[in-house]
């Protein structure tokens, strides 16, 4: 008998514990493309692309990429700070105020003289009230072939 009360009781706490419980909205993930960042009152950067791919392209090639944005809100935004994943990618930012409208870039410099595949981020912190926000490059640094080159002792003139 006191089993049964003993479960009972439990059970019924249990029913209550799980009928508190909120039920979870299904977080809406931005699009790799074009994050938005809608009903923001202030700046809002809306970016062309958030992910840069370099492909796969030689080492010590064009290490310079860029991320085109505008500031569709109604202030001036400020970019607070820009930082790499690591040292090898540095990233430049505007120091100066985008104004609502204004068109502006982020450059990426990847050490392109590491060979290999890269997944890198660059997170700048903005004066937006979502704060940070993240870019991605990724590609593929390959070895370029040395040719071989013959020395002129060995060069026979006919």
């Amino acid at each position: 008998m006191k089993n049964l009360i003993l479960t009972s009781f439990f059970l019924l706490i249990g029913t209550g514990v799980l009928m508190a419980q909120e039920e979870k909205q299904p977080v809406e993930k931005a699009t790799e493309e074009m994050p938005v960042f809608e009903d923001i009152a202030g700046p809002k950067m809306t970016f062309e692309h958030t992910t840069v791919d370099y492909g796969e392209i030689d080492k010590g090639a064009d290490p310079l990429r860029e991320f085109i944005f505008v500031n569709d809100g109604q202030e001036p935004l400020v970019i607070k700070n820009a930082k790499g994943s690591c040292g090898c990618t540095v990233p430049t930012y505007p120091q100066e105020p985008i104004m609502p409208g204004e068109q502006a870039s982020i450059e990426v410099r990847y050490d392109t003289n590491r060979v290999g595949p890269f997944t890198k981020t660059v997170t700048l912190t903005t004066n937006m009230p979502t704060d940070k926000v993240v870019l991605t490059i990724k590609g593929k640094v390959l070895q370029v072939e040395e040719q071989e080159s013959v020395p002129e002792k060995e060069k026979s003139v006919f």
